[in-house]
């Protein structure tokens, strides 16, 4: 009887001297719910919020959300209300209503579906906000510049050369010369990053089992698991279940490779400090070096250098092997745009198999549209969300303070109302003339706004020398309609498929 006297009095005085506190929590929270009501949405339970209706299966899972979308987008609606278990989102369906979200200066900060990545990416450039993310975003971008991307095509070339290799000896080894082409692409696209990003490679390409790739993989399942259940932000849940303790080993793999790296890039520039240092041509300098330059000038610490670079390389390697796989499919399963692409590489390349430049890449006009509209069906990020940190309104309706905004390219770029015949892989679309016709707003792969990508330009010639490359070689094909393939809105555009394609020597 005594234990519960006490108790009860630590509870009185607790909500007498935060009484304030716990009246400002109680206020926000009904006016949230209020707010919340006023936009459509599916049915959502207390404590459960939509989640009981989630479909387990992956591919009914997309479907769901598509589908939803959809039916809230025909009636007009420009925003949907959703609840992920206790926490309010409310996802944007029409392109004017994105370009308010993406564009405005009191939606620029990561919602909380993000904070799975902290231990691995820390508040980098995709996490950093206010005045940090302002910062680091002005300090990167010289390392986007055109000149810079010139000298990673060197490093572009080279793996993709021996992408060609590995689907080559792995096609010879099947019936019929098809093969699951994603694990290839992602190898090469990894490789590529791990030598721009770190002046360093894992030769994922042919080492398949080195632990960071493995470790890699694994992080991005983990996260997508985690943001679709909302029952794992309960700490002792993941603990529970063995999620943690697969989360920490994984993030200790790729967390210490990537210091060993940085470690061995600081020896080398203290052991060439003050000494003129003359570089072979072929040497360039990768986003590491990059960084310690900035470091030395007192701009960055120890710690900013490696959350910037796991943030460039978590970035920069799912989302290309995404965008490289899709626009295979896709002109897989359309041989007279496969034609026209050929005939384009053809012309620039005359049946040589010299490098790839970037001049080269310029003149890649069809090319390139057959990777905007492989963007556009199947964005490499599906989704990407927002703090609402300060009411917003919106089409006459009030964001409220506390709830999460998504903006979905991969809804909005796949909604009829905004591109007929959504389901038809058509290059024409980006034609000059049907651009201008469209809102601005209407094809975000990369984002957009003051929060855009700021790799797009890296993504986009890395994408198209390697498709390049493998059109050069290659006739593709598969006997799996486009459509069959459902793309799984993970933390990348997944297939749920795979790539199995055909790869037939093409004869110059």
């Amino acid at each position: 009887m005594g234990i519960a006297v006490y108790l009860l009095a630590l509870v009185v005085i607790y909500v007498v001297f935060n009484l304030s506190k716990i009246l400002k929590f109680v206020k926000e929270r009904m006016r949230l719910y209020h707010l919340m009501s006023k936009i459509d949405g599916p049915l959502a339970l207390p404590l459960l919020g939509t989640t009981f209706q989630f479909k387990m299966d992956p591919v009914e899972f997309a479907l769901q959300l598509y589908n939803w979308g959809l039916e809230y987008s025909t009636k007009g609606s420009s925003l949907a209300a959703f609840w992920m278990g206790p926490y309010p989102m409310v996802i944007v369906l029409t392109p004017e209503a994105n370009k308010k979200v993406l564009e405005s200066n009191a939606l620029i900060n990561k919602s909380s579906e993000y904070d799975i990545f902290l231990p691995w990416l820390g508040t980098g450039l995709l996490l950093a906000s206010g005045e940090k993310w302002r910062g680091r975003r002005k300090m990167m971008t010289p390392s986007f510049h055109f000149n810079v991307l010139i000298d990673f095509q060197v490093v572009f070339n080279s793996q993709s050369m021996i992408l060609l290799e590995q689907i080559e000896n792995a096609a010879k080894k099947t019936d019929d010369s098809t093969i699951d082409a994603f694990p290839y692409i992602k190898r090469c696209a990894l490789d590529i990053i791990c030598e721009t990003a770190m002046g360093t490679t894992v030769s994922a390409q042919t080492n398949h089992t080195h632990p960071y790739v493995v470790a890699v993989n694994e992080m991005n399942s983990l996260a997508f698991k985690y943001q679709r259940m909302p029952w794992l932000w309960i700490k002792p849940i993941r603990q529970l279940i063995g999620y943690e303790a697969d989360f920490q080993r994984n993030l200790d793999i790729v967390t210490s490779f990537t210091k060993k790296v940085i470690d061995r890039k600081l020896r080398e520039h203290d052991e060439t400090d003050g000494m003129v240092v003359v570089e072979e041509e072929s040497k360039k300098k990768a986003f590491l070096d990059m960084l310690i330059e900035k470091k030395e000038e007192g701009g960055l610490g120890y710690e900013d250098i490696r959350e910037e670079v796991d943030t460039f390389m978590f970035e920069g390697h799912d989302t290309t092997s995404a965008g490289i796989g899709w626009s295979l499919w896709c002109l897989a399963n359309c041989p007279e745009y496969q034609k026209k692409c050929h005939e384009e590489l053809d012309e620039i390349f005359e049946g040589t198999s010299r490098e790839c430049s970037v001049e080269d890449l310029k003149k890649m006009k069809y090319l390139e549209k057959c990777v905007k509209e492989a963007l556009r069906m199947r964005p490499s990020v599906p989704q990407m969300a927002r703090s609402v940190e300060e009411e917003v309104e919106i089409d006459g309706k009030i964001l409220p303070k506390g709830c999460s905004v998504m903006i979905s390219p991969a809804f909005i770029q796949n909604n009829p109302r905004t591109f007929p015949n959504h389901e038809v892989f058509d290059p024409e679309r980006f034609n000059e003339d049907e651009i201008s016709k469209r809102h601005a707003y209407a094809y975000i792969p990369f984002s957009a706004g003051p929060r855009n990508c700021i790799g797009q330009k890296f993504a986009m010639q890395e994408e198209k020398t390697v498709i390049s490359w493998v059109l050069r070689r290659f006739h593709i094909h598969t006997d799996i309609g486009l459509l069959e393939n459902m793309p799984l809105p993970e933390t990348i555009t997944r297939p749920s498929l795979g790539f199995p394609l055909k790869f037939t020597v093409r004869q110059q």
